[in-house]
C-alpha cells in the first residue's frame, strides 16, 4: 500500500462503531466484487487487509488476544522495555508460523490470567524492516520468546507445546533453557552396520565384493525413519553383501568425491566400484529383496534443476547477487521430497515460461535440501515447504501466500507488482 493510500485511510478517521451505524466496506479486485470487509474496523486492519486481502486477520483482532500487548515497531518496543516494571515474555512472531498458531491460544490464555503480575507480548517481525531486532534478539526461527526483567533481556522460553499452566508456573520461577543432551551418534550405537570414513572407506569397498552404503545426515528426519528398516536388514544379509553407511556431514570428502548431495542417499558399489545409486531402497524388505538379485535401477527421473525451464536455480552464494540485478523475483524455497512442492512445480515453471522475456521478472528456486543452502534458507525465514518470497532489486518484500495455481500465481502477483 502506498503513502497515498495510507492518507485516504487516515482521512477516513476509522470509527470502531462503523458497523453498527450500518456502513459496509466491499473489496473490488480486478473490476469484479472480491469480498465484504469482515475485520476489525481499525487503520491497522484496513492497512494489513488491503496489503493481503485473503491474508490472515492481525493477531489483535482476535477477541481472545485482548491482554497481549501487541507491538508495531522498534519505537515501541524501546517504550515497553524502558517504562514496564513488570516482567515481560515477549513473542516475536510470523505470521504464517504454524508453531506460532498452535501456541497462539495458550499465550493469550496466560495472558489474561497473569494480567497485573506479568506482560505478555507480541510482535510480527518477519518483514525486513526488523533485521536490527532479529539481530539484536538473535531471531532465527519463529516463534523466538524472550523473557526480560526490568528492561533486560535474560534468556529465552523454549517450550513451544506449552499450556497457559506451563506458562505461568514457568514464570513464577524463570530459568535458562536446560540444554539438550546431545544424541549418541548412528557409529557408536549397537548395530550390524558398518560405519564408514573417509580414512577407511576406499580401503573397506575393496575388501569386500558387494557393499550397500547409506549416506546420511544425523538432522535428516527421513534418514532417521530409514535407520532402523537399515539395521534390520544389515542383520539379515552378511552375505550375498554388507551394509555400511557414511556420515556425510563429517566425512565430506567422500561425501564430495561421490556427489552427494540430498539424504538419504544409497548407492551400491562392486568389486571396488560404485554401481548403482539406488533411491527405491528404503525399507527391510526392498533392501533385501534386491541385495539377493542386484538389478540396474530404472533410469532416474531428471530433477528440476536439470531440465531446461526458465527457472533460475540458485545457491546460497549466488542468491543475493542474482536478486539484486531484478526489480522484481519471486522466489521457491522447496525440498525435493515434498509433496506440496511437487505440486507447486509445474505451475511455477509455467508462470517463469510466460515472462522469460521480461529482464525485469525473474522466477527463481532455491533446494533447501541441499547442506549449501541450510543457511540461506534459515535466514530468509522458511519454515515450511514451500515457501514463496518476492523480494525487489534483492530486498524481501513480503511472502505469498495466495494461490499456486499459474493464473494467480503470474497474474495477480508479477503483474500487480509491475504495475506498482
Amino acid at each position: 500500500i502506498d503513502s497515498e493510500s495510507r492518507k485516504l485511510c487516515k482521512k477516513m478517521k476509522v470509527d470502531p462503531g462503523l458497523k453498527e451505524k450500518g456502513i459496509e466496506l466491499l473489496h473490488y479486485k480486478d473490476g469484479a466484487f472480491h469480498t465484504e470487509y469482515n475485520r476489525a474496523f481499525t487503520l491497522k486492519s484496513l492497512v494489513a487487509f488491503l496489503k493481503d486481502p485473503e491474508g490472515a486477520p492481525l493477531w489483535e483482532e482476535d477477541p481472545e488476544a485482548k491482554d497481549v500487548v501487541h507491538i508495531d515497531s522498534e519505537k515501541e518496543l524501546k517504550r515497553l522495555l524502558k517504562k514496564e516494571d513488570k516482567p515481560v515474555l515477549l513473542m516475536f512472531y510470523a505470521p504464517w508460523c504454524g508453531v506460532c498458531k498452535r501456541m497462539v491460544p495458550a499465550f493469550q490464555q496466560a495472558s489474561t490470567e497473569l494480567k497485573g503480575m506479568y506482560v505478555l507480548a507480541g510482535m510480527n517481525v518477519y518483514s525486513s524492516e526488523f533485521e536490527k531486532i532479529k539481530e539484536e534478539y538473535n531471531v532465527r526461527g519463529y516463534p523466538t520468546i524472550c523473557y526480560f526483567e526490568k528492561g533486560k533481556f535474560l534468556f529465552n522460553f523454549e517450550n513451544y507445546g506449552a499450556t497457559a499452566k506451563d506458562i505461568g508456573e514457568w514464570l513464577q520461577n524463570p530459568q535458562p533453557p536446560k540444554p539438550q543432551a546431545p544424541e549418541t551418534p548412528w557409529s557408536e550405537e549397537e548395530n550390524a552396520v558398518f560405519h564408514l570414513t573417509d580414512d577407511d572407506f576406499d580401503k573397506f569397498i575393496k575388501e569386500h565384493s558387494s557393499v550397500l552404503v547409506m549416506f546420511y545426515a544425523p538432522w535428516c528426519g527421513h534418514c532417521k525413519k530409514m535407520k532402523p528398516e537399515y539395521e534390520k536388514a544389515a542383520e539379515i544379509l552378511h552375505k550375498p553383501g554388507v551394509l555400511a553407511a557414511v556420515d556425510a556431514t563429517v566425512n565430506k570428502a567422500v561425501a564430495e568425491k561421490l556427489h552427494i548431495s540430498g539424504f538419504p542417499t544409497v548407492k551400491f558399489f562392486q568389486d571396488g566400484e560404485e554401481k548403482y545409486t539406488l533411491p527405491h531402497l528404503r525399507t527391510k524388505s526392498k533392501i533385501v529383496e534386491w541385495l539377493l538379485n542386484p538389478q540396474a535401477p530404472p533410469p532416474p527421473e531428471p530433477t528440476w534443476e536439470e531440465k531446461q525451464t526458465s527457472v533460475i536455480h540458485l545457491a546460497g552464494e549466488d542468491f543475493r547477487e542474482f536478486l539484486k540485478k531484478k526489480k522484481h523475483t519471486l522466489v521457491m524455497f522447496y525440498a525435493p521430497w515434498c509433496p506440496h512442492c511437487k505440486n507447486s512445480i509445474p505451475h511455477f515453471t509455467t508462470a517463469a515460461e510466460l515472462f522469460k522475456e521480461d529482464r525485469k521478472i525473474a522466477y527463481a528456486a532455491v533446494d533447501c535440501a541441499k547442506e549449501q543452502n541450510h543457511d540461506l534458507c534459515k535466514q530468509e525465514g522458511v519454515d515450511g515447504y514451500p515457501t514463496f518470497n518476492y523480494y525487489n532489486y534483492g530486498k524481501f518484500i513480503e511472502k505469498y501466500n495466495g494461490d499456486r495455481g499459474v493464473s494467480i500465481c503470474w497474474k495477480t502477483k508479477v503483474s500487480y507488482l509491475n504495475d506498482k
